[in-house]
C-alpha cells in the first residue's frame, strides 16, 4: 500500500514528512519516500510503508486529504500495490 500526498509545502524534509505521516497512525513505519516535483509549485510524495498496511494506509488518506499544513491543502489518496507482509 502507498500514499500519495500532493501539494507539499516546498523544501519539506523527508523527515518532517514522514514524522507528519506517522502521527496520525501507531505501528506505522515509511520504507521510502519517492518525490515528484512537478513545475515546482505543488510538490508531491509517494510513500510506501512496510508491513501490511491494508486497513492503515486508506485511513490516513481520508484523515490527511484536505487538511491543511505548513498553510497548504493537502491532496491525499491510497494506492493498492503488491500486497506484502
Amino acid at each position: 500500500m502507498r500514499l500519495w500526498i500532493g501539494n507539499i509545502e516546498p523544501g519539506t524534509s523527508d523527515e518532517t514528512l514522514c514524522e507528519f505521516v506517522t502521527k496520525y497512525v501507531k505501528g506505522i513505519t515509511v520504507a521510502k519516500v519517492q518525490r515528484v516535483d512537478g513545475d515546482g509549485s505543488r510538490p508531491a510524495a509517494l510513500l510506501s510503508f512496510d508491513g501490511d498496511t491494508y486497513e492503515a494506509v486508506p485511513a490516513l488518506a481520508l484523515r490527511l486529504d484536505g487538511m491543511y499544513w505548513q498553510g497548504r491543502k493537502l491532496t491525499c489518496s491510497a494506492e493498492m500495490g503488491p500486497r506484502s507482509g
